[in-house]
């Protein structure tokens, strides 16, 4: 009877199991991700893909059997039947419970391995037919060797893996069958389910065996590895960490004695620091972050010096405090005349920025360029400026600067790294309104670090400098209320994407009546005072102070003659000390007994009429200055021309230009056109030392050719400049002004122009206007008929 009820109980079985024909039997597939089981082994499982829900739920309501497979692919959602292994292990639920969140929580058992023959249905559920795996186990000496192997090398790994439960270990050294073993020792080693899975693939016991030890060897080598990195970082790490803890306890210390720790003060003065600062609301969040991140810091890692003093930066610049403007215009105008004496263009343009801004307030500051030689007062009108406008003042020399880091500040990853020199100034004067002089613009290089000019476009444009972005700072920065004075000798290196931004004032420099007022009520008052000095203890008359100006000195601007009148003064001042005069009188009669012999001739180039020579005018960065141009042929092939003189390129030109012009003229100005053939002629500028450049000579060297050719003399008092062409057509030149102080210094009374440059002679002083005769000429016969004898 009992075998019989067997054998209807496995009947049974087998018709609610789906047994077909053949011997193959049909039971749900459960798909599971990122993990592989075994037979023999409790496994809890959350079910939540509604086809395995529907294959669990066929399950429960039949024989709880399943056959569950891993996915090759864990990504996969819902896998096809390619996506699953075709080794599977047959379960049964041992229980299942519904979680809140609809899913079930199911506990297999596995029971034996098994393969997918065919897939019979996919839907509501995979439903499988499937064949079971035969395992054959052996007993040897050998399988026992490996055995005990398997379960010594899986307590290595227990000691070194905190992945594996300490029960596993205990309840593998009690197994006694092979395969039994190896499927313990997999179930619970921590390695990836697609290795797992050759483990449940080998039938046979001693293949399992040998793949669970390579695996166990495997994770061992690993671990290895993993705890001399831990060993070493945490060796390297020790003091740190030790550090760290002791501070926190220290820290816990003061809080239960209400002491107030170092770190808390520091951390509670940059919040109120920044809260006094009134910044922007985004720069004040970056401030904040930075604190949070000094915070969770330790007081003595590196990084946390480097955030201090980066918010020592952001915490000291003047982001909401500004100067009030003094909007009076006649006050300013005194201020000015008070400080400078002429430069009548320069103190308009102050007066009319002050007027614009009584009217308005939201007009931006002006990006004034002033361009002259030095000495002319450039430097320190900004200063006036400043003080007339009642802003502070801040200069900044740009001479010799190269690196464009310098004007935008340095990334805060480099070692040292400050702000640019512009960030650097606005927090130096303590108010983001000040007058910010940028000297020597001129004279900014460039090389492999970046072109300094570039980095200026952002701040000193007007539409883009109120978010001026320095690299060390990381966070904008408004400019736009900033009025920005840059200087200059030359235009010509600036690039002119830079001069379009900036509204360029000229400095021609000074007459000699301006500079005998500026040596009066200047320079002698304040050089008296510098060195001890009253009016009653030396006297200059008029005519010395003049003399000084003429033959002592030869310069656009008054630096010079500050030196020569404080050298008075020390002579004078050494003999008041000594006792040996209480009184001195400088005029001219005595004043080489002070300065020496004269260094400068006043007058005319020459002393008489020369041929082949003639005096021209040039413009330099020191301002005007004359030269004489000289001409000689020598017996020759006719074929050579030799300029000497340090002459440039575009000299050079204008020599070509007037020998080709003169040639071509020569017998019509009477000339002798053999000495083109059988000579070779040389041109020569004096002053070899000094280079010589620009668009000014060719009608100076078209005279002096023109002499040369026909032996008449230049007049010694006619001073020329301007540039010709082949046509000899006569072609307007720049820096007009500079040259005719220049001529006016020199004493020349006679001067030849471009025609075209009658306009400019309307900005000459009135004193050069009245002493001087200006002859206006189209072409090159014109200068000849005034500057030939």
């Amino acid at each position: 009877m009992r075998v019989r009820e067997t054998a209807q109980r496995s009947s049974t079985r087998r018709r609610r199991s789906g047994e077909r024909d053949g011997g193959l039997s049909t039971l749900p597939v459960l798909p599971i991700r990122d993990a592989v089981h075994f037979p023999d082994e409790l496994s809890t499982l959350l079910v939540g893909r509604e086809k395995s829900l529907r294959a669990l739920d066929r399950a429960l309501k039949t024989d709880r059997l399943l056959l569950v497979v891993a996915q090759k692919d864990v990504a996969i959602d819902e896998p096809e039947p390619s996506d699953l292994y075709r080794v599977g292990v047959v379960s049964e639920a041992v229980q299942a419970l519904p979680v809140p969140d609809g899913t079930m929580r199911v506990v297999l058992r596995g029971q034996r391995r098994a393969e997918i023959a065919e897939i019979v249905s996919s839907h509501p559920f995979a439903l499988a037919a499937i064949k079971p795996i035969e395992v054959t186990e052996t007993h040897s000496s050998e399988m026992e060797a490996l055995m005990r192997e398997c379960a010594s090398l899986f307590e290595r790994v227990a000691q070194m893996s905190k992945q594996v439960p300490a029960e596993a270990v205990t309840s593998v050294m009690y197994i006694e069958r092979p395969g039994r073993l190896a499927d313990a020792v997999a179930h619970h080693l921590p390695v990836k389910p697609a290795l797992k899975q050759q483990v449940l693939e080998a039938a046979d016991t001693r293949e399992r065996l040998d793949v669970v030890i390579r695996l166990l060897l495997s994770e061992l080598e690993v671990l290895q590895v993993q705890q001399d990195i831990r060993s070493r970082v945490e060796r390297e790490m020790g003091d740190t960490q030790r550090e760290y803890y002791l501070r926190e306890q220290l820290r816990v210390i003061q809080q239960e004695l209400n002491e107030r720790d170092e770190r808390g003060s520091e951390i509670e003065d940059y919040a109120e620091r920044i809260a006094r600062a009134k910044m922007p609301e985004e720069v004040a969040e970056h401030a904040e972050h930075e604190i949070r991140r000094l915070e969770k810091m330790p007081s003595a890692a590196p990084e946390g010096v480097v955030i201090r003093t980066y918010l020592d930066w952001l915490c000291g610049l003047p982001w909401a405090v500004e100067t009030d403007d003094t909007v009076d215009i006649r006050v300013a105008h005194r201020i000015l005349d008070e400080d400078h004496y002429g430069l009548q263009n320069v103190k308009e343009r102050i007066i009319e920025f002050l007027a614009v801004r009584q009217l308005t307030s939201r007009q931006k500051g002006p990006i004034l360029c002033f361009v002259g030689p030095p000495g002319v007062g450039k430097t320190s009108i900004g200063r006036s400026i400043a003080r007339s406008m009642g802003r502070k003042f801040v200069r900044v020399s740009l001479g010799g600067v190269r690196d464009e880091a310098e004007i935008r500040g340095h990334r805060r990853t480099y070692i040292g790294a400050m702000p640019g020199r512009i960030i650097q100034g606005i927090k130096q004067c303590g108010t983001r309104n000040p007058v910010f002089m940028l000297d020597e613009i001129d004279k900014l290089g460039m090389d492999f670090r970046g072109d300094p000019t570039a980095a200026l476009l952002e701040a000193l444009d007007p539409e883009q400098n109120d978010r001026f972005s320095d690299h060390y700072l990381e966070v904008p920065f408004d400019l736009s209320n900033v009025m920005f004075i840059m200087t200059a000798n030359i235009l010509d290196t600036v690039p002119p994407a830079l001069q379009d931004r900036m509204e360029t004032i000229r400095f021609p420099g000074y007459t000699e009546e301006e500079k005998l007022a500026i040596a009066k009520g200047f320079l002698l008052p304040q050089n008296l005072a510098e060195h001890g000095l009253t009016p009653s203890k030396l006297k200059m008359d008029d005519a010395a102070l003049l003399m000084v100006i003429r033959s002592y000195t030869r310069e656009a601007g008054v630096r010079g003659l500050e030196r020569e009148i404080a050298r008075v003064c020390r002579k004078v001042a050494r003999k008041v000390a000594e006792g040996t005069t209480r009184s001195t009188t400088v005029r001219t009669k005595n004043l080489a007994d002070y300065l020496g012999r004269r260094r400068y001739r006043y007058g005319v180039a020459e002393a008489e009429d020369q041929v082949a020579a003639a005096t021209g005018l040039v413009y330099t960065e020191f301002g005007g200055d004359i030269i004489t141009i000289e001409v000689s042929f020598v017996p020759g092939e006719g074929k050579n021309l030799l300029l000497t003189g340090q002459l440039g390129d575009v000299m050079k030109e204008s020599a070509h230009a007037a020998l080709t012009f003169v040639k071509s003229r020569v017998e019509r100005l009477g000339g002798n056109a053999e000495l083109f053939r059988k000579h070779d002629l040389h041109i020569h500028v004096p002053a070899g030392a000094v280079p010589k450049d620009g668009p000014s000579a060719g009608i100076t060297i078209a005279v002096a050719l023109a002499s040369a050719v026909t032996g008449r003399r230049v007049h010694r008092d006619m001073v020329m400049t301007g540039e010709i062409t082949l046509r000899g057509k006569v072609l307007p030149v720049g820096g007009i002004k500079e040259k005719m102080l220049a001529a006016h210094r020199a004493g020349m009374s006679n001067v030849i122009l471009p025609k075209d440059n009658d306009a400019d002679l309307a900005d000459l002083p009135e004193v050069v206007r009245e002493t001087m005769h200006f002859h206006l000429v189209s072409t090159v016969d014109e200068a000849l008929r005034l500057a030939l004898v």
